[in-house]
């Protein structure tokens, strides 16, 4: 599931802040798993990253506005 900005945009800073959390978590169990070998789909690594990234970017906007 991509996450899309215009979704995120639409969610509250709470649920953005738990969201970032989560994904956080998320990218470090996939790191780990790949550093050990034992992940088999490492795009997904590269797909956590970027939501990531996005997450960061809608609460960037918010704190701006």
């Amino acid at each position: 599931m991509k996450l899309k900005a215009s979704e995120l945009r639409q969610k509250s800073h709470e649920e953005l802040s738990t969201m970032l959390i989560d994904l956080s978590r998320e990218r470090f169990t996939l790191q780990m798993q790949k550093g050990t070998g034992q992940l088999s789909k490492t795009a997904q690594v590269k797909k956590v990253r970027r939501d990531v990234a996005r997450v960061q970017t809608v609460l960037n906007e918010m704190a701006r506005a």
